[in-house]
Order: C-alpha cells, then structure tokens, then sequence
C-alpha cells in the first residue's frame, strides 16, 4: 500500500495503524501529489491511499494519472470533505472508494482490504448516475460543443464569479490546472477574457453542467 497525505504526523499515525493488523504493509508514502504520482507506478501498490486536497495538486488527479499508467493499481481518496464535485470527480479518476477522515481506524483498514480484494466502497447509484451524465449529457448550445466536461463545469464556475484558486478548491484541482483549463475554454470560444466568459455562460439561459 502507498500513503498519500501532506501532514506527516497523519502519515505516521495512518503507517501505524494500517501495519498493525500485519497483513497490510506500506511500501511508500509522500507528502507530494508530483512525488506520489512518480513513485507508485513504479512500486506497483495492490491499493494507493490518497489525500484528496494537497498544496500541490489532488490525490484524484494522481489517481487518473497512476491508473493511466497502470489500472491494476486501487486507488483509496481520503477526504475531509463531503463534497458531490469531488465524489464525481473521484468516479471519473477511476478511483475504487471515496472515504471520509472522520472514519473509524478499523473502518479505514477494513476499507483498504476491501478495496485490495477489488470490491469498490462506490455507492453503485452516484456511480450510475454519473455514468448517465456522461453517456446521455443534456442538450447544450453549438457554442458549448468544443469544450470537454471539465472545461463546461469550469466555465460554470467561471460564470458563478469564482477565482482560479476558488475553482481548485472546489473541484480539487491545482490552481495552475485550473488557469489552463480557463485559457484553453476562452481560446475555444474566441474570447479574451474571463468576464466575457461569464456574460457568455449567462447569456446562454442555461447554466453548463458542473
């Protein structure tokens, strides 16, 4: 198992208590979302536990980044929020289980076992429905067609007058990804600048989907 978290004492305690059953080993661990999605490829963990808000990055988008890699490795994301935006956007990162920090130690434990033996801790009617948002998306304007999922939920954002840094925060991104997001949208739509952006989406009626 590999251990993903920026605050070291929870790595300990986290190390600690998953080994103390001795069937769960930690092969590696990071404070890093950059040094964690380097390293495990190449550890090749049966399941990864990842903090989902970093200051680097997330632990869901070092989730899609290891499982492009290699999908036999389980992804874990550890939260302390309850968060939908997350959750959708932990299922599109293929991760297997989306837990909270309030859980109990032998919960978390029994979860990575769990995930290890390939079951998932998804609840199977938000990952249906995210399936559905995705296989049957709701009639858009022409202009919304170029974008991709993440860049409309952006752009929602964008037309709700939140920050770069409030969008990261919000969908678990890292600000700078976010800032490429917002000028590959504006390029798309052939405009210069965020505000143009937000009257656009408004315009339009109807919000994108987030």
């Amino acid at each position: 198992m590999f251990l993903l978290d920026d605050h070291e004492v929870v790595r300990r305690g986290l190390c600690d208590l998953l080994q103390a059953g001795g069937d769960i080993e930690v092969v590696g661990e990071s404070g890093s979302a950059a040094e964690a999605a380097r390293r495990i490829p190449a550890l090749r963990p049966d399941v990864a536990v990842l903090d989902a808000r970093l200051p680097d990055g997330s632990g869901i988008d070092v989730c899609r980044d290891v499982r492009s890699v290699d999908p036999d490795i389980k992804g874990l994301i550890l939260t302390s929020y309850e968060d939908d935006e997350a959750l959708f956007a932990a299922i599109m990162a293929g991760a297997a289980g989306y837990v909270l920090k309030q859980i109990k130690g032998t919960d978390l434990v029994d979860a990575v076992r769990r995930v290890a033996a390939g079951q998932s801790l998804l609840d199977p009617a938000v990952t249906q429905r995210v399936l559905e948002r995705i296989r049957n998306p709701r009639h858009e304007p022409d202009q919304l067609k170029a974008l991709t999922e993440q860049e409309r939920r952006i752009l929602g954002h964008v037309a709700d007058g939140l920050t770069n840094r409030q969008i990261a925060e919000r969908m678990y991104l890292a600000e700078k990804t976010v800032k490429n997001y917002v000028s590959s949208l504006l390029a798309k739509l052939g405009l210069e600048r965020r505000t143009q952006a937000a009257v656009f989406a408004v315009k339009l009626g109807e919000r994108p989907p987030r």
